[in-house]
């Protein structure tokens, strides 16, 4: 348990470090891929399939889904 505490500061330390240089277009495709992957593995959970195969799907359709964003956002 005690391994398990400390554990957790210490990824929440390395995930926001691990974020802080990023460029807009990463940080909305890191969102998009996220957002997504926690969708797409809700989703298929709910319908009976395998949540692992809906988190890569929805994560690939959210980092698409960030970038086209970002693209139509800074007008290129």
């Amino acid at each position: 348990m005690k391994k398990l505490l400390l554990l957790v500061p210490v990824c929440a330390a390395l995930t926001m470090t691990g974020c802080s240089n990023m460029n807009t277009t990463q940080q909305r495709e890191l969102s998009g891929g996220a957002i997504g992957a926690a969708a797409g593995a809700g989703i298929t959970a709910i319908a009976g399939g395998n949540p692992i195969w809906g988190a890569i799907g929805g994560a690939a359709a959210g980092v698409l889904g960030g970038y086209l964003y970002d693209k139509n956002k800074s007008g290129n």
